[in-house]
């Protein structure tokens, strides 16, 4: 495939490729890994940031916006319901230099969100969504604002083309569609034609396409079934930041697929972990953060369940590297390591505020306790 750009405001990715936030995993460990197999190439987002914990320097969400001195540009994403409060948050990344580009979160399908009015929910409110979004733009000046979000509530309540033009007429940059509803959560297949439909509703700005992505030929079969503008990368690179490698050979013409050896699946574990541990500035917290990725890292392979268990309670980088040695790290790249990985589970009901769906112009603002430290989308 030609090689192909996306502009965001002042900054130009190329290839068009964004890695998706997600809590605890998008931390900047792995966006270095991301990097680093991309070329430096790419997008790389933040985890999500919500606006009143950074208004109020949360030292957690302190911690989460450092950026690598290597990450060009720095790319944060911000949850928040409340307009006042996202303006504070947006104004306070411009005045102290905080990013470079600033997006905003309204795909998040956690029930604990929704029920709050907050997250996939949000853009229902149509007049909270402008609000919203009219501060995030006004305030960040010179920033590019973009915006992530779901088709909608559930087949009955779809938002997606209604939010899209608000955020045209607003000011956004552009536009992140993941192609499920709340109410499917992680579940069933990504709806693609969704894509293709806002991007001829919203030909003014960038569209990107979101969800089932786990291949760069998904990728790259996306944008030309969609139109879409670029792609946004989540659960797919789970276990796999080489496929920021991929993509930019897919979009690049050139180069098969990263398949990876176990022992050099091994090596890419080990420094993921000791990254960790740098950045936390504590080993044992490193090396316990990166336990969730060991599944995700070794799918596919013959480890053996014992063996997983074993590497899933580490708590040293030592201890980590006994365990490693003991694998048959000569073993090749398995069939079995393609395909989904991270959540896939889907709901019937979307657990939402009493009253919420009878006006959707109602301007009533959201609980504060709807911005919670989670993320999705």
């Amino acid at each position: 495939m030609t090689a192909t750009q996306l502009q965001i405001g002042p900054h130009t990715v190329t290839p068009p490729v964004v890695l998706a936030p997600m809590a605890g995993i998008t931390n900047a460990p792995f966006r270095t890994l991301c990097r680093e197999f991309s070329g430096g190439k790419g997008l790389f987002v933040s985890e999500m940031i919500t606006t009143r914990a950074l208004v109020e320097r949360d030292a957690k969400t302190m911690r989460l916006i450092h950026f690598d001195g290597t990450e060009k540009p720095r790319s944060i994403q911000l949850y928040g319901v409340d307009p006042v409060t996202v303006g504070k948050a947006v104004r306070m990344i411009v005045d102290e230099d905080l990013a470079d580009h600033i997006d905003l979160n309204f795909g998040c399908p956690v029930p604990k969100v929704t029920r709050k009015g907050g997250g996939s929910a949000l853009p229902y409110k149509r007049h909270l969504l402008r609000s919203i979004l009219r501060e995030a733009v006004t305030g960040a000046g010179p920033l590019p604002v973009t915006m992530k979000m779901r088709k909608g509530i559930d087949d009955d309540h779809i938002t997606y083309l209604d939010a899209g033009r608000i955020a045209v007429e607003e000011g956004v940059t552009a536009i992140a569609l993941h192609g499920r509803t709340a109410a499917q959560h992680y579940g069933g297949t990504a709806d693609w034609d969704a894509i293709a439909r806002l991007k001829e509703a919203v030909p003014e700005i960038p569209v990107l396409g979101n969800g089932d992505i786990w291949s760069a030929d998904d990728a790259v079969r996306m944008m030309r079934r969609t139109g879409c503008d670029g792609v946004v990368v989540g659960r797919g690179c789970l276990g796999r930041p080489w496929l920021f490698g991929d993509l930019v050979a897919a979009f690049e013409g050139g180069g098969a697929p990263a398949r990876p050896t176990l022992k050099e699946v091994a090596a890419v574990m080990r420094r993921h972990a000791e990254l960790l541990a740098q950045w936390l500035e504590n080993e044992e917290r490193g090396v316990i953060d990166f336990r969730k990725h060991v599944a995700w890292y070794t799918k596919g392979f013959s480890v053996g369940s014992e063996m997983r268990k074993r590497l899933a309670i580490t708590s040293s980088l030592a201890e980590l590297d006994a365990l490693l040695g003991e694998l048959d790290l000569d073993q090749e790249w398995p069939a079995g390591a393609d395909g989904p990985r991270g959540r896939t589970s889907g709901r019937n009901r979307v657990v939402l505020p009493d009253g919420w769906l009878d006006d959707p112009y109602d301007c009533a603002g959201v609980s504060a306790d709807a911005e919670l430290d989670t993320s999705g989308g």
